[in-house]
């Protein structure tokens, strides 16, 4: 028997999985020889990381590029690293071109920006990836509290396939939108995930600490990103009222059917990447450091991009990389559980490529390893 996310499938799911797995085979040998997708918003940091990953994928053709900057100048004038790897124009187009133009439409548009866009887009008949939080909410009230805007395609959330494939596969095999995780929300889901799901730990009074790197605030100009203000400073932010808040509990709730209560607290680091979190979370009963070692290694031992680690892991063992790394500890009867990713490859665009290759029935690893 199969064991997902460390849970031993009855006889029923491991027939599921199975054909999961033949689909998965079947659509990889039916693929298309190359596959056109576009980005929506291709000016940022997660859209340059976005083509990098994308320029090395064998199936993949980038036929479009969006941007409202006027004269349509060259993607690379905006990201000089792709200078002679790709000249494709900035152009400001109508959802329906983006789609007669792509299969699959990578939106790196704004929180609150990007859905109105995207319902346009699978309206037409593209699959989308969407980097914004827009579709990662179970309900239209939580969106409207957290971000202060009514959803313009509210009927999508809830039911909207959440990008995190070592955990929600069969739901992204086959979708035509899938919601990217956050990049905190990535490194807290991912070691709490089994751990809830064990059924051996509380689920209120839970502690996110995480560091981020200067990358994770975007490009735009901030003044809590301006030079002077960031370097060789540490500083928290959002505290209490931080939007992965609501993303981390509904996702942990949608997985587990249990309702988290979590105080989650970021925190900008002076680095250009990298995400580094401490977890605290209280055991019902007492819990030896190798059982909660063994509960993370059982739910990852097949996943490629999920390291559970016996060191302390750090930022720079993960940059660059599509790799999150796990550890946990025991200390005074609590576990921490301490997590490093890269921002901007596991966090945003890395993710965003292993659910483009899910999607299409590409080995996961294509062009991420």
């Amino acid at each position: 028997m199969a064991v997902i996310a460390g849970k031993t499938l009855t006889a029923v799911e491991d027939c599921e999985f199975r054909r999961y797995n033949l689909l998965h085979t079947i659509l990889y040998t039916l693929r298309p020889f190359m596959i056109n997708v576009a980005i929506l918003g291709a000016t940022g940091y997660t859209a340059l990381e976005l083509l990098k990953i994308l320029l090395r994928h064998p199936e993949v053709t980038v036929t479009a590029v969006t941007s409202r900057q006027e004269g349509n100048p060259p993607v690379s004038s905006v990201h000089p690293s792709l200078v002679e790897r790709i000249d494709l124009p900035l152009e400001d187009l109508a959802p329906q071109e983006v789609a007669s133009r792509a299969e699959c439409v990578f939106s790196c548009l704004p929180h609150c920006a990007s859905a109105a866009i995207v319902s346009e887009v699978l309206a037409a008949g593209a699959k989308v990836i969407d980097f914004s939080a827009d579709y990662r909410l179970d309900d239209a009230q939580s969106y409207l509290e957290w971000y202060g805007h009514e959803h313009p395609d509210a009927g999508r959330l809830g039911s909207t396939a959440y990008g995190l494939p070592e955990l929600f596969r069969q739901q992204i095999l086959g979708s035509s939108l899938v919601a990217n995780p956050g990049c905190y929300a990535t490194s807290a889901i991912l070691p709490l995930a089994p751990l809830i799901k064990s059924g051996l730990f509380q689920t209120e009074d839970i502690i996110i600490d995480s560091k981020s790197g200067v990358s994770g605030a975007g490009r735009s100009p901030k003044l809590m990103t301006h030079f002077p203000e960031c370097n060789e400073s540490m500083s928290a932010y959002n505290v209490g009222r931080h939007r992965h808040t609501p993303e981390i509990e509904h996702i942990i709730g949608r997985l587990t059917g249990v309702k988290l209560q979590i105080i989650f607290t970021p925190h900008l680091a002076p680095m250009d990447r990298g995400i580094l979190s401490t977890i605290y979370i209280k055991p019902k009963q007492s819990i030896g450091e190798s059982d909660v070692m063994d509960l993370l290694r059982a739910a990852y031992k097949d996943e490629r991009f999920v390291r559970v680690v016996d060191h302390l892991p750090a930022t720079k063992d993960t940059v660059d990389t599509n790799f999150c790394d796990i550890t946990a500890r025991v200390v005074r009867g609590r576990v921490l559980l301490i997590s490093s990713l890269d921002n901007l490859v596991k966090g945003a665009a890395g993710a965003a490529v292993q659910n483009f290759n899910c999607l299409f029935g590409l080995p996961e690893a294509l062009s991420l390893r």
